[in-house]
């Protein structure tokens, strides 16, 4: 891992111009020099951010606006950026862009020859590249029981594990609610989602737990986390409800949910994934550095 800059020193080369300012333009600057500089961060917690949430920034702008935070990954990147966080030093923490869409998974046998091919690629993709995550969907029931669906899912997956496992890669399965967000997705349950696990038996295979849509479908967050974390291998965030941001505006404690989820010995990434609600470049800014902030433990 590179060594970082203290965040001050990183910020007066953002200002000369030595990191790259124009890229970042003044606009962004001059919202990252507002957020006060703290000490370093922890180290405990592998803080990440959802490209897609902070999608008004180019891709190099968020990898400056990271770096100026404290924190070096950025979640739910292609290929087609991965050259730009590498010129940065930014991990793609969570890789996509095998999956056909977010309701034709796994789950459905009509979409596994599809599906085998792209992902058979792009688990080498990932591989070459130097990432380890990608994640993969359930999809939809469409009428499944969900017996049949665990069935098809692990014979699914069945076809890509071995090339995953000799490539390092692990595949993670998101979660999802059907209640608000996603109707029909079928890894809508951690219960449902561990039986798969248990069933695939391999450590390149993980859930990629995330806490916004799991309170929204179960609630029990900390006690969830504390029994299942050996399948978890990621964790999203955001306040519910409503997806904004991780402040006292919701009903999460993420402070303790990021303290539980410290003290499992968890080693990979807590990923930001609200959508800001300020409607300024500085208040979208100052929501993730809060963020950052609430969840470093």
């Amino acid at each position: 891992m590179k060594q970082q800059l203290p965040r001050r020193e990183l910020l007066k080369q953002l200002a000369t111009g030595a990191l790259g300012a124009s890229v970042l333009g003044s606009g962004l600057l001059l919202a990252v020099q507002a957020v006060p500089v703290n000490s370093a961060l922890k180290g405990n917690i592998r803080h990440s951010v959802s490209r897609w949430t902070y999608g008004d920034l180019a891709i190099e702008e968020l990898c400056l606006l990271v770096k100026s935070l404290g924190f070096t990954a950025i979640d739910l990147v292609g290929p087609q950026d991965w050259p730009v966080l590498k010129k940065h030093g930014v991990d793609s923490s969570m890789c996509n862009g095998a999956e056909l869409n977010l309701e034709d998974g796994w789950c459905a046998p009509q979409f596994h020859p599809q599906l085998t091919e792209r992902y058979l690629k792009h688990i080498d993709l990932v591989a070459e590249a130097g990432y380890k995550n990608l994640i993969c969907f359930s999809g939809n029931a469409r009428g499944m029981d969900r017996e049949t669906a665990l069935q098809n899912a692990v014979q699914g997956l069945k076809q890509i594990l071995p090339q995953a496992e000799e490539r390092g890669v692990v595949l993670q399965m998101e979660l999802f609610n059907s209640k608000v967000d996603h109707p029909d997705y079928l890894a809508d349950s951690s219960a449902w989602a561990i039986e798969l696990c248990k069933r695939l038996n391999s450590d390149n295979f993980k859930l990629l737990y995330d806490i916004y849509h799991m309170q929204i479908m179960e609630g029990d967050i900390i006690r969830t986390i504390k029994n299942n974390h050996q399948y978890f291998g990621h964790y999203h965030t955001a306040g519910v409800p409503g997806r904004h941001e991780i402040d006292d505006t919701q009903e999460l404690n993420y402070g303790a949910i990021a303290k539980a989820i410290r003290d499992t010995g968890f080693t990979g990434y807590l990923a930001q994934e609200f959508i800001p609600t300020a409607k300024t470049k500085a208040g979208r800014v100052q929501s993730l550095a809060q963020a950052i902030s609430i969840c470093d433990v």
